[in-house]
């Protein structure tokens, strides 16, 4: 049993001696890269030396016990203590996303239900933003689209955490989020009374640690530069800031005019065109990837309706886990750890499942 960890542990020792040396610090993104891994294989030895304690303690228990029955009544304890140390490790064993460790970068976009839509996105943006305090991450607003009544049509978002251990990371946490999101509640707008269904889009996308990372040829991109416009497509700005990137052999379109800078809009678009990039490379990567490699709870389909979000009732329903809770208040102000520990542990499962099925095969 865990054949493979013999490997693992060798590769711990290995970059260990790397992080040792000076040379890997002179290179940041490197240095991040096995810090991650590094952390990650760190749990995964803790607790394969635990796992081979609690085997070791329940053998001599057991030869104790034949000589003094006080032995005896230690064994279930220890043997519990054994089981769920070899469930800890077999999870760690799970194939891990190799973004994880990653930071996001997360547009929301009004759906269907016009201004009730707008204003749904911009409570969706407050919740993201709230739970990223919670986790003691940073949140920067890179784009905006925002309606007369404060919703937002578009609104872009980068989120960073300082975490090593890939597990703690924002990717490992938010990448469960892209899809539609479904609110039934009584718009602001609505002089009846009446509970209007409205939707809003979330996409998801890691980010890219450095530039380098994702190589784009200048010949690649067409730039274009227009004047920026507020609510109501009102001017807010005398001069050509705004910046539109079109990636040519992809069709990518990035637009840019939150700052007044032309330079930082263009440094902004930039950096989202390198995260679709990424994001496309790895959905790529993954469909073609084996079934114990996927995700079961994170859809390729952007237009799947994975939550609804009733106000009425208080209810927070995702329908991908089957989770369900009369909290939404406390959701919307940020609580959402309940919401997507069950999507990581679907994951979870399923990927052993896909991994026994394997095995057995």
């Amino acid at each position: 049993m865990f054949e493979s960890v013999s490997g693992l542990l060798d590769e711990f020792h290995d970059l260990e001696k790397q992080l040792a040396d000076p040379a890997l610090h002179a290179d940041p993104a490197r240095a991040k890269k096995v810090n991650r891994r590094y952390a990650e294989l760190s749990q995964i030895k803790k607790a394969y030396e635990d796992w081979q304690q609690s085997g070791d303690d329940l053998e001599a228990a057991r030869e104790l016990a034949k000589e003094d029955e006080a032995f005896a009544a230690e064994v279930p304890e220890l043997e519990q203590r054994r089981d769920a140390t070899q469930e800890k490790l077999r999870r760690l064993l799970i194939p891990r996303d190799p973004d994880d460790g990653r930071d996001v970068i997360l547009e929301i976009k009004g759906g269907a239900g016009g201004e009730e839509a707008a204003l749904f996105a911009a409570d969706l943006l407050r919740m993201y933003m709230h739970y990223a305090d919670s986790k003691g991450w940073k949140s920067e607003i890179l784009e905006q689209d925002q309606t007369d009544l404060g919703g937002f049509t578009n609104v872009q978002v980068a989120i960073k955490s300082n975490a090593t251990d890939p597990a703690d990371g924002v990717w490992a946490h938010l990448k469960y989020e892209g899809g539609v999101h479904r609110v039934q509640r009584v718009p602001v707008t609505e002089s009846q009374g009446r509970i209007q269904t409205s939707t809003a889009g979330v996409l998801v996308f890691p980010e890219v640690d450095e530039p380098e990372e994702i190589e784009i040829a200048p010949n690649d991109i067409r730039v274009d530069v227009f004047r920026s416009s507020g609510p109501g497509g009102q001017s807010v700005n005398t001069t050509d800031s705004a910046v539109r990137i079109t990636h040519l052999p992809t069709g990518i379109v990035v637009s840019m005019q939150n700052e007044k800078s032309q330079i930082q809009n263009r440094e902004a678009a930039m950096r989202v065109l390198r995260a679709r990039l990424l994001a496309r490379q790895q959905e790529e990567l993954e469909a073609a990837a084996s079934d114990a490699r996927k995700s079961q709870v994170r859809s390729m389909d952007r237009s799947e309706r994975i939550r609804t979000y009733n106000f009425p009732e208080n209810r927070i329903a995702d329908h991908r886990t089957g989770y369900k809770a009369y909290n939404l208040d406390q959701v919307m102000n940020g609580a959402l750890d309940p919401v997507i520990d069950s999507a990581i542990q679907a994951d979870e499962e399923a990927r052993l499942a896909a991994l026994g099925d394997s095995d057995a095969a």
